[in-house]
């Protein structure tokens, strides 16, 4: 036995102590991929939204001049700029080596920008950056102006009249300790860096705010938090506040000791705001992690707990409406009554502290009915010589336990006494911070993390939270969403096999939806009030499997394993989350449980916690199947042994396999009756991503693991074809950026298609090597990716910005025609139209329409292209500047004559006639091929 624990031990002390990837060769990596051109660029996909829930928000930068120009950045969507309040937005970040923003700040006099890369909202979904950038031409380009190993940034200010200093609160990595963390100045505009606080390596600066009257004073909160796969901290002693009155050299802690804001293990994240009329008076936002003290209350509900506790004479004499009460409040099943529960106590078939324990065991309940203080608000009068809390009650529901989350408060420029909050809701004090008001508004979305006030009207403010911006003249009586990007979050996505067929995919914070494939995003919506995405279920939307035997039946759900059946045309709803009996050790659910549909029967319905669960019944009546698949020895507040990907063999039903968050997969031939271990040859300790059963090799399994979790951010693909017995490491051009996802193409098995933190990938040689496809993509985290057999299409989930499609005829095409020094792909027919080149009225533009030519071409140069009538004769000739690889161009039906100009035309334009047509495409070398084109009338 004690040797079995020595070898248990071991083995986790090394997969937990694995190299973490120095941030400069992550840059170096991607950024080489960034510079190299790729035949696969030309193939464009295009968004299909949605953009009706948008995305996080983690900072806005607004212009004080002209409030309707500002920038907003997402947590994981990137730098999106807008001089039209919000109506419209554009991406000016989208090709840099992190799209994951913690702070952006705007010098508005110059027009430069500085962005500091990695949010720091520390959630499981918060992404690591790269440094800080900064761009002297409004976004166009931009410089990496280091930092690289700050990976998240709390803050950046500027100094309002030297542009060359600036300041940046580090947070520091999330998972492990690192000593480039504090408080970072610059006097020469970025190109070297200095830093001037620095607490320890697991403490970082996540707040730092200038006092507008005196630039050399400034303020700075620390924060000590430390998170893992299975615990998270989010407070310790190090959480502080600092002053320094000479520029940034120095700092004076100003918290703890006699000032009146607590210093001790559990303060957690601290927000600050500064008032610009009168800068002596401070607001600092504190989440307290301390516990309260146990309240008496003879009255009032029975609590897990205190129950927990009860001896059993004392559950015994419990009032059975008062249990009864709380057995339905915590969703015990229904087969648990007071009565019922007493009885089986009394015969001692289970505890108490069972009892008890069936509902603490919950990952919900533990995260929302933690007894901290929670959400706390202090203020100075004095520049932060001594604080004083603002209200006599708890702000109950303004963080719940998720205080790590939030920290933003915002103070009136013109009065001390109007102080906004961040929180889950949205909070706003007249009288200092004593009472609040919640400001929420019906369209809005809760979960804020940035507050503006116009520095002359206290009424407007715009804010920032997980569903978008919002914008407010009347002090959040009414509330304009500004939501137009295509930001959405996804963490895994699905189709179904309807005509055109649905696309279904879960998002952080916004649920689960649906919508169809064939979508583009417009704001005809608006006027109709019919958005195409439905949405389905709502929490943190996860993974959802479609019964394709109607496309109506869908099984979807929110965190920790609550999945629901649904029928999509009733909206009737039932569970399917494996339920732990009382007395029986409860089941730990993954963050994103895996679920999985068979193919084979689609009453067989696949789920895991750290077991592996199957119902033959649609999920009804869960079997649970030994042994237990993902056992560990770590402990934490966050469940860990947990499934977090489950397949099936499309060529044999009951040949599973199972992956788990340290890194074990096993493999069952017998619909999960009995298991084999099969990841010992593998790196041990890693997240197991995804788990792909071959459909053209019944012995052939794919596994991608994450080291994100220990800051290894090495891409791991591997593929076995023996069961999993030997495997081979399939991941040169892959850049260092975590996988999340790979996928087989189901036409060509040597194709593949990986999904990664910072794009997409696709191997023509069965892994062996990858290259990127970019096509017109931002460097967006590929979270999953789905492809639709019936269609030939390629849908991509990202974790940022929503969904793109792609047809997959070039790709599938390409390995055949590589060497080739030309290729022309056949061109759709299109359908005349005899108002081509009219224009009706003054009102209405030219009329014309056009038809896709795509082509490939071995090298880049220029290509001649002429169009040819059924006759030989060429009415159009013109030349393209050609890409090495794919290209698309865009023929239009209507075009200018000879001698046209744009001011003085001079001949009718030229249209195109019904009949047949050759296209022609001659490239430099003089190699030709052309191909049809078929211009129809109307039967």
């Amino acid at each position: 036995m004690n040797r079995l624990f020595i070898l248990f031990g071991l083995t986790y002390c090394f997969q937990w102590c694995q190299a973490q990837t120095p941030a400069t060769e992550r840059i170096q990596s991607i950024e080489k991929i960034l510079k190299q051109p790729s035949p696969l660029d030309g193939i464009q996909f295009r968004n299909i939204g949605p953009t009706v829930m948008s995305g996080r928000v983690t900072d806005l930068d607004v212009n004080p001049e002209n409030p309707h120009e500002f920038y907003v950045a997402y947590a994981s969507g990137g730098l999106w700029y807008t001089n039209t309040n919000g109506l419209t937005l554009q991406p000016v970040f989208d090709q840099e080596a992190a799209l994951t923003i913690g702070d952006v700040a705007v010098d508005w006099k110059r027009g430069v920008l500085w962005v500091g890369t990695g949010e720091v909202n520390s959630s499981r979904s918060s992404y690591a950056g790269t440094g800080v950038y900064k761009s002297t031409d409004q976004g166009r380009t931009w410089l990496h102006m280091g930092l690289e190993e700050s990976h998240h940034i709390g803050r950046i200010v500027l100094h309002p009249s030297n542009p060359n200093i600036a300041w940046v609160a580090v947070l520091g990595h999330l998972y492990t300790a690192n000593p480039e963390r504090g408080l970072y100045k610059t006097t020469d505009g970025g190109q070297h860096w200095n830093q001037t606080l620095f607490i320890n390596d697991t403490t970082g600066c996540v707040d730092l705010i200038l006092d507008p009257m005196h630039p050399e004073i400034l303020y700075a909160s620390s924060w000590t938090r430390t998170r893992k796969a299975w615990n998270f901290t989010g407070c310790g002693s190090g959480s502080a506040i600092y002053k320094s009155q000479d520029g940034g050299e120095y700092w004076t802690q100003l918290s703890g000791a006699d000032s009146g804001f607590p210093q001790n293990e559990g303060i957690g994240r601290i927000g600050l705001a500064i008032c610009q009329k009168d800068p002596q008076v401070l607001y600092a936002l504190l989440d307290n992690n301390n516990h309260r003290p146990k309240e008496i209350n003879a009255n009032k509900d029975l609590d897990a707990r205190e129950l927990k506790k009860m001896s059993r004479d004392e559950f015994l004499k419990l009032d059975e409406k008062k249990l009864d009460r709380f057995l339905r409040q915590n969703d015990y099943p229904e087969k648990y009554t007071a009565s019922g529960v007493k009885q089986a106590v009394r015969n001692n078939e289970y505890t108490v502290a069972a009892v008890a324990d069936w509902y603490l065991s919950d990952a919900d309940a533990s995260l929302f009915d933690t007894p901290v203080f929670g959400a706390e608000l202090y203020r100075s009068r004095d520049a932060g010589k001594t604080w004083m809390k603002t209200h006599d009650k708890p702000m109950d529901g303004m963080y719940f336990t998720y205080g790590y989350y939030f920290g933003t408060v915002a103070v009136s420029p013109k009065n001390p006494e109007e102080v906004w909050i961040a929180g889950y809701p949205l909070a706003h004090s007249t009288d200092g911070g004593k009472q609040f008001q919640l400001m929420d508004g019906d369209n809005c979305h809760p979960d804020y993390h940035r507050i503006w006030i116009h520095p002359n009207d206290a009424n407007y403010l715009i804010v920032g939270n997980d569903g978008g911006v919002n914008i407010t003249y009347d002090a959040g009586k009414h509330w304009y969403k500004a939501n137009n990007p295509a930001v959405g979050q996804f963490y895994a996505i699905q189709t179904d096999d309807a005509k055109p067929y649905n696309v279904y995919g879960g998002l952080q914070d916004n649920g689960t939806w649906t919508g169809p494939s064939t979508h583009e995003e417009n704001n005809g919506w608006h006027q109709s009030g019919a958005y195409p995405y439905k949405e389905l279920g709502g929490g943190d939307g996860m993974q959802v499997e479609v019964d394709r035997r109607n496309n109506n039946t869908v099984y979807f759900g929110y965190q920790f394993g609550n999945y629901f059946r649904a029928d999509k045309t009733t909206g009737m709803a039932e569970p399917v989350k494996p339920i732990h009996d009382i007395g029986q050790k409860a089941y730990r659910f993954n963050w994103q449980t895996p679920i999985h549909l068979s193919r084979h029967q689609q009453d067989i319905f696949y789920l895991g916690s750290n077991y592996f669960h199957r119902s033959l019944e649609q999920g009804n009546h869960p079997q649970t199947q030994q042994p237990e698949l993902a056992p560990t020895p770590l402990k934490g507040n966050v469940p860990y042994g947990t499934l977090t990907s489950i397949a099936e063999s499309p060529k044999q039903i009951g040949l599973l396999y199972a992956g788990s968050d340290n890194g074990l997969i096993h493999l069952s031939k017998d619909l999960g009756m009995t298991w084999t271990r099969i990841s010992n040859q593998l790196p041990q300790g890693l997240w197991v991503s995804r788990l792909v059963a071959s459909q053209h090799k019944i012995s052939r399994v794919y596994a991608t693991l994450n080291g994100y979790r220990q800051d290894d951010f090495n891409p791991y693909v591997f593929v076995s074809d023996d069961y999993g017995r030997n495997w081979q490491r399939i991941t040169k051009g892959l850049p260092l950026e975590p996988v999340n996802v790979l996928r087989e193409d189901p036409a060509n098995e040597k194709i593949l298609y990986v999904g990664t933190d910072n794009g997409l990938y696709v191997s023509f040689d069965g892994g062996m090597e990858f290259i990127p496809w970019r096509g017109s993509l931002p460097r967006v985290a590929i979270h999953d990716l789905n492809i639709q057999e019936r269609e030939s299409e390629i849908i991509l989930g990202t974790h940022g910005r929503s969904l793109y499609r792609c047809q997959l005829e070039e790709i599938r095409a390409y390995p055949g025609i590589r060497q080739k020094d030309l290729y022309l792909f056949t061109m759709d027919s299109i359908r005349y139209n005899s108002k081509w080149g009219l224009q009706d009225n003054a009102l209405h533009e030219m009329t014309t329409d056009s038809v896709l030519v795509r082509y490939y071409v071995k090298d880049a140069g220029n290509v001649n292209v002429q169009l040819l009538n059924a006759k030989n004769v060429v009415f159009r000739n013109f030349n393209l500047q050609a890409r090495q690889g794919f290209n698309q161009y865009f023929l239009h039906t209507v075009w200018d004559a000879p001698g046209t100009t744009t001011t003085a035309p001079t001949n009718k334009p030229l249209v195109l006639q019904p009949g047949r047509y050759t296209l022609l495409i001659t490239t430099a070398s003089g190699t030709k091929e052309k191909v049809n084109l078929s211009v129809y009338k109307k039967d």
